[in-house]
């Protein structure tokens, strides 16, 4: 099925296949090595003389290859528990400073920003290779809460906008395409074989050991060697397996990035600079083997075998895009940009009237889910748009994270001063004693903020809000949940920007396992179902029969065998309840959440439309899913 017409959760649901495919290839290969140690084991201690079939040497050689493997594996594995951030830093990535004021990380900034609020997503971690010249980038993570975009000094320095946009248009879709995580469990996957070698050489060592005590017919030295090469011959297995699983994907992601930005041009220069230049897309550090299908093009020396190369070949990929290439690549040119503003000049209070955005005033059920997982040209420019009509007070504040906490806290401020003043006394005592001053002087700003632009502003300040330290989170998270409660009123935007912030910073500062799918139908989740689809329908109903026939119209959506349920009042859709159902439902499979995100958004559409706050506090339920939804299309008015 092709990425132009495959929906989000058609390609979550490929991507759990190809995990599948992942771990029958990995048994083929531990058999494999298990069989070639057996004989090894038994060649080198003559049990075989009595026959092949030594169970007894089988069992324990089964058994000790398993634990080697498998001890390597899960070492990797906590590695990488971190996520994105910690494959960039294995590669020698330094953080993007977001206040920086290099030109090509801000250049950097502005296309991944972009390309964050078109798929609805937040900001990842920003990484740069500086000791790297060739062109390279991947995306890395066991999901968006934790996912890290990194590119090279090369990448970053000599792409043209459009270029780099389209290279970033190819990781975003690796992002969406559920992508990241099978890459990360390769990654410990081929570790684990790699362990055979590296015990090899150890065994081996015994030569010299055994040599100096004057030790005769030591096998470990004979062992040890054959254990090398069979560790190597896995590397080899595992190199496989990473063609098999990636060099499909790569056409794909190429296809997805054009379908992005309708802009082939961009991508195709992007690949023909790699070819004209002398670094091409090579990678000069030691952990280039273990990551090699990560990148965006080949990062080590080219292979004499194509059939172990993790991409395609660079001709092929570009002729994709530009059918009329000739195959000679062109002389690549140094890009040179035009200054940035000073960091002061960002954060001076003078600042330009935004333009004013025209939002439509309905959206369809089918046009919000039907978005999800994906980006548009037209999504593109709602982001930009979104963006440039940002006043930069704001913009500027997101990136500091003092700024962020207080851009966060005053999307969650009351309208009236007088109930603001002991709030902001709270907060004060909670973070920082400069927070009152710093929500002062974004209120106005904040105030007249347009619904449709508040969650992607949040997702701005992720990035800085991670640069918190471990005390300051806390504090942050508990003043938060302060200022959720204080109303006591069941407010679903506070409760939804609340989970969005805490799903996309707790795994940074306390890495946990993703969420894997638990439910694969609706009845063992259906009280979690009665109880979203009462919440949406009270917040989009005041009038009991009308949240009633809402929440009917979802509950058939549903299509689920067990019998109706009924509405549940407000009171018992309290905001922690919420938060245990939507814990709960992220641990469906990716078709049951299909399901659910089409009843609630056929739910706050039983009147016919979708208006833009029930949209925003729609796409926050999803991404409390893990489903990315953009946000609604607007425009500039004339």
């Amino acid at each position: 099925m092709s990425t132009a017409t495959m929906d989000f959760f058609g390609r979550q649901e490929q991507a759990r296949k190809r995990t599948g495919r992942l771990i029958f290839l990995f048994g083929l290969a531990v058999v494999c090595l298990v069989l070639g140690v057996y004989g090894v084991i038994g060649l080198a201690l003559g049990v075989f003389k009595n026959g092949l079939w030594q169970p007894e040497i089988f069992g324990w050689t089964t058994l000790g290859t398993l634990l080697v493997i498998s001890i390597g594996s899960l070492i990797k594995t906590a590695e990488l528990r971190a996520g994105g951030a910690a494959v960039a830093q294995m590669l020698g990535g330094v953080p993007v400073d977001p206040n920086t004021t290099n030109l090509d990380e801000r250049k950097l900034i502005n296309v991944v920003e972009e390309m964050s609020i078109a798929s609805g997503t937040p900001m990842p971690q920003l990484f740069v290779l500086n000791d790297e010249s060739g062109i390279n980038a991947f995306a890395a993570g066991h999901s968006t809460t934790d996912m890290a975009v990194g590119v090279t000094r090369g990448c970053m320095h000599l792409l043209t906008r459009d270029e780099l946009q389209g290279v970033i248009a190819h990781e975003f879709s690796h992002i969406l395409n559920g992508d990241m995580r099978l890459n990360l469990r390769l990654m410990g996957i081929i570790h684990g074989i790699l362990c055979l070698a590296i015990l090899g050489r150890v065994l081996l060592s015994a030569r010299t050991r055994s040599s100096s005590s004057r030790k005769e017919n030591n096998p470990l030295p004979l062992i040890g060697l054959a254990l090398l090469i069979l560790g190597w011959v896995g590397v080899l297995f595992g190199s496989l397996i990473k063609s098999a699983v990636s060099r499909q994907r790569e056409y794909l992601a190429d296809a997805a990035a054009t379908q992005f930005t309708r802009n082939p041009e961009g991508l195709a220069g992007a690949l023909k600079k790699i070819g004209g230049l002398a670094a091409g897309s090579q990678l000069e550090t030691a952990e280039a083997e273990s990551a090699s299908h990560l990148f965006f093009a080949n990062g080590l020396a080219e292979s004499w075998l194509s059939l172990m190369s993790t991409h395609p070949p660079l001709v092929e990929r570009i002729r994709a895009l530009d059918p009329q290439f000739d195959g000679v690549y062109p002389e690549v040119q140094l890009v040179r940009l035009p200054p940035v503003p000073t960091r002061e000049a960002r954060l001076a209070p003078a600042e330009s009237k935004p333009p004013p955005l025209r939002i439509p005033t309905q959206f369809r059920p089918a046009d919000l889910l039907g978005s999800a997982g994906s980006i548009t040209p037209q999504q593109l420019l709602t982001a930009t748009l979104l963006r440039d009509s940002l006043p930069n007070s704001l913009t500027a504040a997101a990136r500091e994270p003092l700024g962020a906490a207080s851009i966060v806290y005053g999307l969650l401020l009351p309208a009236q001063e007088t109930e603001q003043q002991p709030l902001l006394e709270v907060l004060s005592q909670g973070l920082s004693p400069l927070l009152a001053t710093e929500i002062r002087r974004l209120w106005p700003s904040l105030e007249s903020l347009p619904a449709a632009q508040k969650l992607p502003l949040a997702d701005l300040c992720v990035p800085a809000l991670r640069r918190l330290s471990p005390p300051q989170y806390l504090r942050f998270m508990t003043c938060l949940d302060h200022l959720v409660a204080a109303d006591q009123q069941i407010d679903l935007f506070e409760f939804t920007l609340q989970k969005l912030v805490r799903r996309h910073l707790t795994p940074h500062f306390k890495p946990m396992p993703p969420p894997v799918a638990r439910f694969h139908a609706i009845q063992p989740l259906t009280d979690e179902c009665q109880l979203l689809l009462s919440a949406l329908a009270n917040v989009g109903h005041a009038d009991q029969p009308s949240a009633t026939n809402s929440f009917r119209v979802g509950w058939r959506k549903l299509e689920s065998d067990a019998p109706a349920l009924p509405l549940l009042s407000r009171e018992d859709c309290s905001l922690t309840r919420i938060d245990l159902a939507l814990n709960r439902l992220a641990e469906a499979s990716p078709g049951v959440k299909r399901r659910i995100l089409n009843a609630c958004a056929l739910t706050v559409a039983a009147d016919n439309l979708i208006r833009p706050a029930e949209t925003e506090l729609l796409r926050a339920i999803a991404d409390a899913m893990d489903c990315p939804v953009p946000p609604p299309p607007v425009a500039a008015e004339a």
